[in-house]
């Protein structure tokens, strides 16, 4: 299982939460380079309409993904509020442009429930499973589902 990070001291997996509209997802913590605040993002002619651009990140050119288009909601409007996830995905890295990051978690494999059928066949495949926490709905989000190789080599 690729999509989080294991804790041997705990016995559970470590992962990263956040908002996307009025939506939480989370990501394992072990793809997650840093978070850092909104900086606007240099557009790149014919790329994905998900792509928002590209920034210089200490040296590196690192594009950056509205999250929300991507995932096929409504495109983020992008503020100081909103935050970048930089993350690895497979040997790419990539901004997630999203809202807020609201917690670091620790699961047990037994706490991940599968996604519900009556999810859309899109939302299969990049969610691998839901988290009930304290009242919340978390959608467990496999980056490399949502990044397949050959968008990721257009990013």
């Amino acid at each position: 299982m690729t999509y989080a990070a294991k804790n041997l001291t705990t016995g559970g997996r470590e992962l990263i939460a956040f908002r996307v509209g009025d939506q939480e997802f989370c990501v394992n913590i072990m793809a997650v380079r840093e978070i850092r605040g909104w900086t606007r993002a240099t557009r790149m002619p014919h790329a994905p309409s998900y792509v928002l651009g590209v920034i210089n990140l200490r040296g590196a050119v690192l594009p950056i993904v509205d999250l929300s288009a991507r995932l096929g909601m409504k495109p983020a409007e992008p503020t100081v509020r909103h935050v970048i996830i930089v993350a690895q995905v497979k040997s790419q890295m990539v901004g997630l442009l999203v809202d807020a990051v609201s917690d670091i978690l620790t699961v047990r494999d037994e706490e991940i429930q599968p996604t519900p059928d009556i999810s859309s066949e899109f939302e299969k495949s990049f969610a691998r499973g839901v988290l009930a926490i304290e009242g919340r709905m978390i959608c467990l989000v496999e980056l490399e589902a949502v990044f397949p190789q050959e968008e990721r080599e257009a990013a």
